[in-house]
């Protein structure tokens, strides 16, 4: 990341430090995590998910959630998962009020 940012790996550190409170590895953990988050709740399988995002193995995928979340990959989409059926909006129901036509949707307007 130094190299293609043009700067030393101490500079690197310095600016991610500055800028997002963080470093570099650990950035790149979190924006693997997230991305590993979504495939799990898209349906994926963990192998699947470590994979796709950079993490390579299970165990690596499961050490990273246990450091962010305290729960294992599984755990969190079975969690998350059922969480986002719970919280899905419930179907309009129809009206029962009766529309009265104001004069922006009256036949003499048009």
């Amino acid at each position: 990341m130094a190299r293609a940012a043009a700067v030393s790996p101490r500079h690197l550190t310095r600016l991610f430090h500055t800028e997002l409170g963080t470093t570099p590895a650990r950035w790149v953990e979190q924006v693997r995590l997230d991305h590993a988050q979504q495939l799990l709740l898209d349906g994926h399988r963990v192998t699947s998910a470590a994979h796709n995002s950079g993490f390579g193995t299970d165990e690596t995928l499961r050490r990273a959630f246990d450091r962010h979340h305290g729960i294992t990959p599984t755990a969190y989409r079975q969690r998350f998962t059922t969480t986002g059926i719970l919280q899905a909006p419930a179907p309009m129901k129809p009206t029962t009020r009766r529309h009265t036509a104001g004069p922006e949707s009256s036949p003499e307007t048009t």
